[in-house]
């Protein structure tokens, strides 16, 4: 990664893609098969960057979608789903991971909910069964069907009711799931339930409504990162100081090197604490400008998706939108989020110039799959960006090309 003018990488040719999953039901389903581990993150920082990414999206065809992806993510499943429950108790949609429109069609209708996705549906808990097919709960797989045998679900409750129910299968580096799966699972499935009932409320508001909310959203979020940063971290970072200086107080070897395993862990909290502020308020209180919040936006996503990312980022335009530095992260991420979750690009570039109007102009691109913009998939998000962006004044345009990528750009006012 660079900074302003670096060049980002654009391979000569590409490998074979294959097309993101459908969107559809709601119903969480993840199956998981013994192969290589993904890179062991902490499950507890997966978690809140969970709640924050969710906690981002209105849509809620997104939000759905979102939720399959980060249930599949967490718990390093193969195949995830949300079924969606309508007022008989069947599945009315069913929303996937892991699968492709191809497969998806092969498959056929979207399950019946009967069988082990009957059972999940009338219990309304957790369920965790360590190989399907020697289950006489199953009612076994259609044809085309891939094979599942570990299968991990919970259910996904809305204004205290099931809203449907979360399923995943195979799960990936080991043959079933475990204790720490379904905790994590469960956790997530709250985390859900509370951010469909808010796009199911972002729904029915009106205009004025809306921008009412986004203030004391705003407004709330600065409050709760200010006590955090000024309080919390202030008095941890005391603390780690005075058991620092009791190293050097001690002759015994086996003392100071506790006291500074336990240096060690309040460091990490700290880190821990400024990311999730930067999460609250971006660019701000977490000692960053808007110039260096992008460029740690770009890194971040970097290294999570392996996606490579480069910021070119004018100083003195960034300086000049200070005032509205946490709207154009949040923006910001929420396009980089589209990249990693739809684009299945190697590249991309993140860019705030001045236009040769005088406007200021946000830019993301990348050199995916592309798609015809007439007819989006559902749980993109576009809709999201596009009012995140007229909100704030300015004007959205999208362009993107068949394998050759795709380009967010935002016009906004000085």
């Amino acid at each position: 990664m660079g900074g302003p003018g670096a060049e980002v990488p654009r391979p000569a040719g590409r490998s074979p893609r294959t097309r993101p999953a459908a969107r559809g039901v709601v119903t969480l389903f993840i199956v998981t098969t013994a192969e290589q581990a993904p890179p062991t993150r902490d499950r507890g920082q997966m978690l809140i960057e969970a709640g924050l990414a969710l906690t981002a999206e209105l849509d809620l065809d997104a939000v759905l979608q979102r939720i399959v992806d980060l249930a599949a993510e967490i718990t390093s499943a193969r195949y995830g789903a949300l079924g969606v429950l309508g007022p008989d108790r069947t599945i009315t949609r069913f929303v996937t991971a892991g699968i492709t429109d191809e497969e998806r069609e092969a498959i056929g209708d979207p399950p019946s909910g009967h069988g082990v996705l009957g059972i999940l549906t009338k219990e309304a808990m957790a369920m965790r069964i360590d190989d399907l097919t020697r289950d006489p709960r199953t009612e076994g797989f259609p044809a085309n069907h891939p094979p599942m045998h570990a299968f991990l679900g919970a259910p996904v409750r809305a204004l205290g009711q099931v809203f449907g129910n979360i399923y995943l299968a195979e799960k990936q580096g080991a043959a079933t799931f475990d204790d720490d799966d379904q905790a994590a699972l469960e956790v997530l499935a709250t985390q859900a339930g509370v951010a469909i009932e808010n796009a199911r409320l972002y729904a029915e508001m009106s205009h004025a409504q809306h921008e009412l909310l986004r203030l004391e959203v705003l407004e709330e979020r600065e409050r709760i990162a200010k006590e955090l940063h000024d309080g919390v971290i202030q008095a941890l970072f005391a603390v780690g100081m005075s058991l620092q200086g009791a190293t050097t107080a001690t002759p015994d070897s086996d003392l100071t090197r506790l006291l500074e395993n336990a240096v060690e862990d309040i460091d990490r909290t700290i880190r821990d604490l400024r990311n999730y502020i930067f999460g609250l308020r971006p660019g701000i209180l977490a000692d960053r400008q808007l110039d260096q919040a992008i460029q740690e936006l770009c890194r971040e996503f970097e290294e999570k998706s392996g996606v490579v990312c480069v910021a070119d980022v004018d100083e003195r335009i960034a300086a000049e939108l200070a005032s509205r530095a946490a709207d154009i992260v949040q923006l910001t991420r929420e396009a980089l989020s589209n990249v990693g979750r739809h684009a299945e690009a190697t590249t991309c570039r993140v860019s705030l110039y001045r236009n040769n109007d005088g406007a200021a102009v946000l830019e993301i691109d990348d050199d995916g799959i592309g798609f015809d913009i007439t007819t989006p998939k559902a749980g993109m998000g576009l809709q999201n960006l596009r009012g995140r962006v007229e909100q704030m004044g300015g004007a959205f345009t999208l362009s993107s090309v068949a394998d050759e990528g795709t380009t967010i750009t935002a016009r906004l006012p000085l």
